[in-house]
């Protein structure tokens, strides 16, 4: 089945950009369009669409309160943000409002397409750009008690942490590691047991903090 997508971004040419490049692969439709904040929430709560990608300056209701009230209010509808905004606390508060992904607009079509693919899976998809910028901030941020270590996880739950650090997905995962998309889900839920983690931006930290992955510069 397609997978079901609103725009929202009150530029007319930059939807129009978007949807010419979802339409021309398949697997995709465009449900509609919003212009606004407060007509995204309208229509994903009507239309029901499967991600919404949403800008976050918008006018009559900003992006960030859009995606709070359509998680909130509107159950299976994910959210992927798509923005030209940089700012830590625009990016941090996007996440925290229930968004599952955040992708600049200077990405590639190709990149566009994997992460809607990814959200729509209910998987987390955060540009290389948007992860150093958030590991960074809580690199400033961690309490000096953070606790466990890691060495209460089996050598290959460490390995999918890692990866998970590294940014990659479930699928890359399996690829990487030779074993399926199921064990890799399986091992994640137990390293999130094992930690009292229970997002992949928590587990990105975590790893980057424990030195299991490299922060880059």
């Amino acid at each position: 089945m397609s997978i079901r997508v609103l725009l929202a971004d009150d530029h007319k040419i930059i939807r129009q950009g978007i949807r010419s490049i979802l339409e021309k692969e398949s697997g995709f439709e465009v449900v509609a369009e919003a212009e606004t904040g407060r007509m995204a929430v309208q229509l994903a709560g009507k239309l029901l669409p499967d991600v919404v990608l949403m800008e976050i300056s918008m006018p009559e209701m900003n992006g960030i309160e859009a995606t709070r009230r359509i998680i909130a209010e509107i159950s299976g509808v994910r959210v992927l943000a798509l923005s030209m905004q940089y700012d830590r606390q625009f990016v941090v508060e996007e996440l925290n409002a229930g968004a599952r992904g955040y992708l600049m607009k200077d990405c590639t079509s190709e990149e566009l397409v994997e992460a809607v693919r990814t959200v729509a899976t209910d998987e987390m998809y955060l540009s290389s750009k948007i992860s150093r910028l958030i590991v960074k901030d809580y690199m400033q941020n961690v309490p000096d008690s953070f606790s466990p270590k890691p060495s209460i996880l089996t050598f290959r739950e460490l390995e999918v942490l890692k990866l998970i650090g590294d940014g990659k997905n479930t699928k890359e995962i399996a690829s990487a590691l030779a074993i399926s998309i199921k064990t890799v889900e399986s091992h994640r839920q137990k390293i999130m047991q094992k930690l009292k983690l229970y997002s992949i931006a928590e587990l990105t930290k975590y790893a980057v903090r424990e030195g299991l992955t490299p922060l880059q510069q």
